[in-house]
């Protein structure tokens, strides 16, 4: 089969483009709760808005991706993601914020459901592993990337000799200057329709699914929620989003809180820090999947998470900037080892049961409201203290998974071989 390059540079450029509007929410929540003087819990409903479109489409967007094909629902998705951001750019107020990240969520989570198949078929089916990995690295990339340009932004926007900056100087005639962190939101638009033209002039090969990817029908659906199973990881995928989620969302906050440091620099680097470290972890990961079972793999690294969480949470201020990045580190495998663990678990209908995972991203929307709501009442230390039970239940399932299929180990590869001579 002829493999097109092209369009794997689309997909890996999709991922980046993807990356960089989902997670600078993490560094904005301490602009947003001076910016619009709302409670923390009012502050994460912003995120909860925009990932709560994962578990509203995520299932939809399959249907769509198999009826109208990668291209036009590719389409309609940046062009609602552009919507989003410019209705929020142009109108930068709480309640437009609340719609539009909706809005900007849902196209998201559609890219999301169309690119994998996509990148399997132009990449090629043996290179696919390979290339979802390397994909998961840009998207990782563009995390580190966005809070840096957050950064910048607030640093230089009101800055004297800013307008010999073109850039700075469009950015500021079309942003209040009382909030030169909304101009973030003029770049993503402008990058959403890049991409919208883009797609426009490029030829899609044609994808066909197979049984495992197709969308599945209802009854499919209807038949896996019947299984505690299916629930089980649900809620776990669920809580791990909300690990992910929940720590990224607070650092800065907690940082300017606790220890007094600036959110726009120092706060901002840590939340860059912790998604560049949850990338470069996927390595150290990798080569851990090769030694041990993933559930030992998923056990120690929870651990580490917890650990580190403490250490954030009660150390000096020097401790808790190293060790919520440090959280990342660990949490790098533990999306990829709860997905494999939980289509291993079952014998069929693994698209419907992938669809049935993704929903639970919404976990990203749900626990850091939990966060704040504690936070507002108790303190914040103690609302991200809500983050020890989410990690529990990952933990758990390091105890009680029990897949069809093991992941194939260096010593499993070695004990088939000379049994097999």
């Amino acid at each position: 089969m002829t493999r097109n390059r092209t369009m794997v540079g689309l997909v890996f450029l999709t991922f980046f483009v993807m990356s960089l509007v989902t997670n600078i929410l993490n560094s904005l929540i301490p602009d947003i709760i001076s910016s619009y003087s709302v409670t923390l819990a009012a502050a994460a409903f912003l995120n909860f808005a925009f990932f709560i479109a994962y578990g509203v489409m995520s299932i939809p967007a399959g249907f769509w991706v198999e009826r109208f094909t990668e291209k036009p629902v590719m389409i309609v998705a940046f062009v609602v993601a552009t919507a989003g951001a410019l209705t929020f750019a142009v109108h930068p107020t709480y309640s437009v914020a609340l719609r539009s990240f909706f809005v900007i969520g849902a196209g998201m989570a559609t890219l999301q459901t169309a690119i994998n198949p996509l990148l399997r078929v132009a990449g090629g089916e043996e290179h696919f592993a390979f290339n979802s990995a390397f994909a998961q690295l840009i998207f990782g990339s563009a995390s580190f990337v966005s809070p840096r340009i957050y950064s910048y932004l607030v640093e230089n926007f009101n800055r004297p000799g800013s307008q010999n900056n073109p850039l700075l100087a469009i950015l500021s005639r079309l942003t209040p200057a009382a909030l030169p962190w909304a101009s973030i939101y003029w770049i993503f638009a402008a990058s959403t329709a890049l991409m919208v033209v883009l797609l426009g002039f490029l030829r899609f090969p044609k994808v066909e699914r197979t049984s495992d990817e197709a969308a599945g029908s209802l009854q499919m659906y209807a038949g896996l929620l019947r299984r505690p199973t299916v629930w089980a990881f649900f809620l776990c995928v669920f809580a791990y989003v909300g690990c992910e989620q929940g720590t990224a969302n607070w650092i800065s906050k907690f940082l300017s809180v606790y220890h007094g440091y600036d959110p726009h620099t120092t706060g901002a680097t840590a939340v860059s820090w912790f998604w560049g470290l949850l990338t470069a972890g996927c390595f150290i990961g990798m080569g851990l999947l090769k030694l041990f079972d993933s559930r030992k793999v998923l056990i120690g690294t929870t651990l580490g998470a917890l650990l580190c969480l403490t250490a954030a949470l009660f150390g000096s201020a020097h401790v808790s900037l190293v060790a919520f990045p440090a959280i990342g580190l660990f949490a790098s495998v533990m999306w990829p080892i709860l997905v494999s663990l939980g289509l291993n678990s079952v014998a069929e209908h693994h698209g419907p049961f992938a669809g049935i995972l993704s929903t639970g991203i919404m976990g990203g929307a749900v626990v850091p409201v939990i966060i704040g709501r504690i936070g507002d009442h108790f303190g914040l230390r103690s609302g991200i203290s809500f983050l020890y039970l989410t990690f529990a239940c990952v933990l758990s399932v390091g105890f009680w998974a029990r897949p069809l299929i093991a992941n194939a180990t260096l010593s499993l590869k070695k004990t088939t071989t000379e049994s097999g001579s």
